[in-house]
């Protein structure tokens, strides 16, 4: 896919690639990241860790939301190892489910249809459905109005299309026809791609799903077994999402759209038609016709009022087998048809079709209401698509039903349109049924009126009210009318919806929450199918996974929040399916075990697959230990998992093979985290923890899942990834437009949270620019390392720079152990290079050797894990011996916060110095002229303590602080405090001002903020770096002083650790100094020569002038014996030093403003210099 990038070159990506491949092909031979259990794992002293990710589906390639999430296990694997762990990153590849047998039959259809390679028709039947645009969207950030599908396939119309996006000639295409092939061509791929990614993972342990391993298949067909055994497999009707078009239920991971949709159940009220029937009707006289109605508050059909339909939407009239006729939309009979409702499942007997004006004012006999007989009456906005089309009206309670009935009611010429006569309205009221707190007894009507609610139109005053009415009414209603008068509302639901279906006025009815398309594209329905389920519905083994997750480590509470929501509403899940690739159900064949089934332990079987299948993939190999996959029966998978299971006596296998196979598994069990989507959370992360407590019960300490990590999904670009829109990269993709670290670098810092993460291309093409000049540069300090300073590490910087390098290693490991990969690449690399960066600023390029070397060092050990390849370049670089793989996470010291927060202040001062002095050399607001001189000196002034009515501010704010639980209380509260404090009251126009700083200091640098007095001494920090100060603020000299020194007004504004600084400009005489040495390339220059300048302070100058004089000290300055005649002869370039004589470093000037002279002390003598001297750089 082409990119919109806009590069000057490649080189620096290129070389980067270059490298990574090395570095690959070394780790590859050094069989790096193959991992086995120790010989007897009880004795191994060395920590493992096992981290997993759900295996991906081999329906295409791995895209970049498929790399964002696994990025997170191969990033802890990458610290877990620094950490001195023995890591295990395994990777399997899914084939189980109904995806590729659908591509593949999708394919034969259109070979048969439309030729090999096809020709298709201009527009034709698409293929894919889409979900309307007015289609209620899932309340997800995580979902985009797009189905998946068609996010992933660009909108094509046809399976070939879809193919051939994938960038598959028509040659290739027609195998995919043929399951197999699917499962031989994408797999390797994945593979290859994964691995030119870096991933550390023991390629050993991969395979693919289905029975065409069947090595795995043996292994899920024995977790059926045990699953069975202890009751949780169960068999019988089930209401589940169905696919007519498949045969079979449709799972989350058959679908196109509607993921984690599941049925909703409805009561369907049975309102009886009253004879005689409407004209269209005639036929049916002397059958029982009902109107049904799908309610979700059946406690409030007391109240009904009258039945609204929609005149022009059309409707059927159908007999069900009890021989009553129903009339509803067809939508809803074909729900109907697969619930045991019909003579014959999944057909409707449909008598006549009809639409809503037909039956238009026909009498109904109605269940509870008061009213014998009510009407049906015409509401326009009823939605085919939701319940049957059949709506009961509760004005009492329903904002909508309220709002309808008055408007009929208000306005004639609106009943005479649809021939609505007077006496099927006008009397008809609302009827008080429910108590509402501070709603009364007509919720509706109250809200309506309280919303200002004018018509059915005001449909945002109306949802405003729907919302106030509905919650408070069920959650806090009594029920005021009928046989369960007294009681709650949400108390009565289920028992009124029970009294209903006894007597025959309600039947249940079920259909899916939101539309769900299966990946066959067809709409499905809700079905009472018999099928193998998973009861996860049971108390018990609910209660038992509650415990789990209690045990579980997640990282975010948000997520514990979403599993424990998931436990709270799950039931059955259907585990069985006629359709598709898998392991069959081992004692009922005619049956598959769906995709999310076979899928929870597998986890388990990473441990011993590398022995039994050695890293081919589909196990048409058998592995090391030689065991055939028929040899594994569910007595020998009981010993290897089963810690206390018997030897099985009629094995062949030798106990040997099988003891080892039980020492990898004891040993790498249970998961230490899992990592996943967050949209994984309602099922197969909660079905993983589920089937783990089944398996193991009584060893939930060494078998449970450990942890469980989700994040957000990936944006590129700030926008949904979509092949149709071209906002799409897949991983080989990214590889080589990034190259693999800089790819991780942007993967890293697209974010950790639940919320949706970015992928940044622009950040990606900076971090490759970031990763290559900083291989440079440890090129160039390497080369140059002799050259550099040695010795003591006794300097304030040095001492402040080793320091906050420890800072940063610990910051760093903090979050890479809480799996915050975004802020550990901040404080890792971003934070530490410009530690680095501060440190040659300040020391003014005069870095010591062992402090940039071990920076270099420890740099790349704490971003190994993010950036690996470069990272292991550059540790060869520097000399290290061995893999920085097998590497240590640095040590650190204990850091001194005093020292760091007083290099801090030293930044924060001179960033307030330049502000200052910039204001000085900007022209004034209104003012075109900038000041004549640049000031040249300044004076910066410390204070010891606060101003007294600072000190007072600051020593309240610290008492209501503590006594407010370690915050601060309202501001009107902190002000009656102060207002008390004798020394504020002439400061009241400062106070707030200054409290709010104090607020907002707290907030960033802590409760330090509010000390009377700095924890160190600000007057040494400051004179420790005068020099740094005099160089980034281009000063001749600078003098720090106590505010004692200086006025009030400057006391004033001066507190500790905050200085006050002063800028002027020195008098100064000009002189011209030139240079003698032929083809130097160095230039004359006019210098400044001030009161008591030295030697030193001279040549600074000039060397600041002119860029040739790399070092000061090279420079010998000399004067004319004859400061009038010097200048005048001609230069002898062999004898610069001929009439001229060497100015020493005792040598001090001194200045002459009226007469513009400069004269010389030296050695006692005073002599005029005259205007004009020569310097010499050797």
């Amino acid at each position: 896919m082409e990119r919109n990038l806009e590069r000057k070159g490649t080189g620096k990506v290129e070389a980067l690639k270059s490298l990574e491949r090395e570095i690959q092909q070394k780790w590859n031979n050094e069989k790096m990241f193959e991992e086995d259990a120790p010989t007897d794992f009880t004795q191994s002293g060395k920590e493992k860790y096992l981290v997993t990710f759900p295996y991906p589906y081999m329906n295409g390639r791995l895209h970049l939301g498929h790399t964002f999430s696994l990025s997170k296990c191969e990033f802890a694997v990458g610290y877990q190892r620094l950490k001195g762990k023995q890591c295990l990153f395994p990777f399997g590849l899914h084939c189980t489910g109904m995806p590729i047998k659908a591509c593949s039959d999708k394919l034969k259809r259109e070979i048969e249809d439309y030729g090999c390679p096809p020709r298709f028709p201009e527009g034709g039947n698409t293929a894919v459905v889409i979900e309307k645009p007015d289609e209620p969207v899932i309340v997800d950030k995580s979902k985009g109005k797009k189905s998946k599908l068609v996010a992933k396939t660009g909108g094509a119309k046809f399976q070939w299309q879809i193919m051939r996006s994938l960038g598959l000639s028509d040659d290739e295409i027609v195998k995919f026809a043929e399951t197999d092939h699917w499962l031989e061509y994408f797999p390797p791929r994945a593979i290859q791609d994964l691995k030119a990614m870096g991933v550390k993972v023991d390629w050993r342990r991969s395979f693919i799903t289905t029975d065409v391993n069947p090595y795995y298949d043996s292994f899920v067909r024995w977790q059926f077994y045990r699953l069975r055994d202890r009751n949780k497999v169960k068999f019988g009707k089930r209401y589940t999402i169905y696919s007519p078009k498949d045969g079979q239920p449709c799972m989350d991971h058959d679908r196109a759209s509607g993921e984690g949709v599941g049925p909703q159940e409805y009561t369907l009220i049975k309102m009886k038609a009253v004879e005689p029937y409407p004209e269209k009707l005639k036929s049916m006289s002397g059958k029982p016709v009902f109107l049904v109605a799908a309610t979700l508050r059946p406690e409030t059909m007391y109240g009904q009022t009258n039945c609204w339909v929609r005149p022009d939407m059309k409707y059927i009239v159908y007999q069900i087998k009890t021989g009553e006729v129903f009339i509803s939309t067809t939508r809803a009979a074909k729900n109907m048809a697969y619930q045991g409702f019909m003579k014959e499942e999944g057909k409707v007997d449909v008598l006549m079709t009809i639409v809503g004006q037909d039956i238009m004012g026909m009498g109904l006999a109605a269940p509870l209401t008061s009213y014998k007989v009510i009407y049906t009456l015409p509401m326009l906005n009823i939605k085919e698509n939701k319940g049957t089309g059949i709506v009961t009206s509760v004005p009492s309670d329903a904002p909508d039903d309220y709002a309808a009935l008055r408007d009929l009611k208000k306005k004639q010429p609106f009943r005479e349109k649809y021939g609505v006569k007077d006496e099927m309205v006008l009397p008809f009221d609302p009827i008080p049924i429910i108590e509402v707190p501070e709603l009364g007894n007509l919720s509706a009507v109250t809200a309506c009126d309280l919303f200002k609610v004018q018509s059915q139109n005001d449909k945002d005053k109306l949802q405003e009210a729907k919302e106030r009415v509905y919650l408070k009414g069920f959650y806090e209603g009594i029920l005021t009318v009928g046989e369960y008068k007294g009681q709650k509302v949400q108390d009565v639901k289920k028992v009124v919806q029970k009294k209903m279906v006894d007597s025959k006025e309600a039947v249940i009815y079920m259909e899916p929450e939101k539309q769900v398309v299966s990946r066959s594209a067809d709409e499905c329905v809700v079905a009472l199918c018999d099928q193998w389920f998973l009861d996860y519905g049971d108390e018990e083994w609910k209660n038992q996974t509650r415990g789990a997750l209690a045990k579980t480590e997640t990282y975010a509470e948000e997520v514990r929040k979403n599993f424990q929501a998931t436990l709270d509403w799950i039931h059955e899940h259907a585990c069985s399916r006629s359709y598709g690739l898998g392991s069959k159900m081992p004692w009922d064949e005619q049956y598959l075990i769906e995709s999310l089934s076979d899928s929870t332990i597998y986890m388990a079987y990473y441990t011993v697959c590398h022995l039994l299948q050695g890293g081919v993939v589909d196990g048409s190999v058998a592995g090391p230990l030689n065991i055939k996959p028929e040899d594994l029966t569910p007595e020998v998978w009981d010993y290897i998992y089963f810690k206390d299971s018997p030897f099985p006596a009629s094995t062949p296998i030798p106990q040997s093979s099988l003891d080892k196979l039980r020492n990898e598994f004891q040993y790498w069990y249970p998961v230490d985290v899992r990592v996943s989507g967050k949209d994984l959370v309602p099922n197969h992360l909660t079905y993983f923890l589920y089937n783990h407590c089944a398996i193991w019960p009584e060893d939930p300490e060494y078998k449970w899942p450990r942890s469980i990590r989700s994040n957000g999904h990936l944006l590129l670009n700030s926008e949904k990834m979509s092949k149709q829109t071209g906002n799409f990269l897949t991983l080989t993709e990214a590889v080589e437009l990034y190259s693999a670290d800089g790819m991780r670098l942007a993967l890293a810092d697209a974010g950790d949270t639940q919320e949706d993460a970015n992928f940044v291309e622009a950040m990606a093409d900076a971090g490759i620019l970031r990763l290559y000049n900083f291989l440079e540069w440890v090129k160039e300090m390497v080369a140059n390392k002799d050259s550099m300073r040695s010795g003591p590490l006794d300097s304030f910087n040095d001492r402040v720079f080793a320091a906050e390098m420890d800072k940063g290693i610990q910051e760093t490991e903090q979050h890479y152990d809480r799996m915050m990969y975004k802020e550990a690449l901040k404080t890792g690399f971003y934070e530490y290079q410009a530690l680095r960066d501060k440190y040659r600023e300040v020391t003014m390029g005069d870095t010591h050797r062992d402090l940039i070397m071990r920076f270099i060092e420890t740099q790349v050990l704490i971003l190994s894990p993010l950036c690996p390849h470069i990272c292991e370049h550059i540790w060869q670089v520097i000399g290290k011996k061995g893999s920085i793989m097998k590497a240590k996470w640095p040590e650190s010291k204990e850091v001194d916060d005093v020292l760091v927060r007083s290099s801090q202040y030293l930044m924060d001062a001179a960033h307030d110095f330049r502000i200052r002095l910039s204001k000085l050399t900007q022209p004034g607001k209104g003012k075109k002229e900038v000041p004549q001189r640049k000031p040249n000196h300044g004076t910066c002034y410390v204070a010891k303590t606060y101003p007294p009515w600072q000190h007072a501010t600051l020593s309240c704010l610290k008492q209501l602080y503590d006594a407010n639980g370690k915050q601060f209380p309202e501001n009107k509260a902190i002000l009656t405090e102060l207002k008390k404090k004798d020394e504020v009251k002439k400061y009241m126009k400062k106070l707030m001002p200054f409290v709010q700083t104090v607020k907002q200091n707290v907030e960033e640098k802590g409760v330090h903020a509010m000390d009377l007095t700095s924890d160190f001494d600000e007057k040494q920090v400051l004179l420790a770096n005068v020099n740094y100060l005099k160089y980034t603020l281009e000063l001749e000299s600078i003098d720090i002083k106590f505010s004692e020194e200086a006025d009030a007004k400057i006391r004033e504004e001066c507190c500790p650790g905050k200085p006050f600084s002063m800028f002027s400009s020195k008098p100064s005489v000009d002189v011209r100094v030139s240079n003698p040495q032929p083809s130097s390339g160095h230039f004359g220059l006019i210098v400044p020569i001030q009161e008591g300048d030295t030697l030193e302070t001279v040549t600074s100058r000039m060397a600041k002038q002119e860029r040739g004089i790399k070092d000061p000290k090279q420079v010998t300055l000399l004067r004319h014996e004859d400061p009038e005649l010097g200048p005048r002869q001609i230069p002898q370039f062999a004898k610069p030093e001929q009439g001229r004589c060497k100015i020493s470093d005792k040598a001090v000037f001194h200045i002459n403003l009226e007469l513009k002279k400069v004269s010389l002390t030296e050695n006692g003598q005073t002599v005029d210099i005259g205007s004009n001297l020569v310097y010499i750089v050797s």
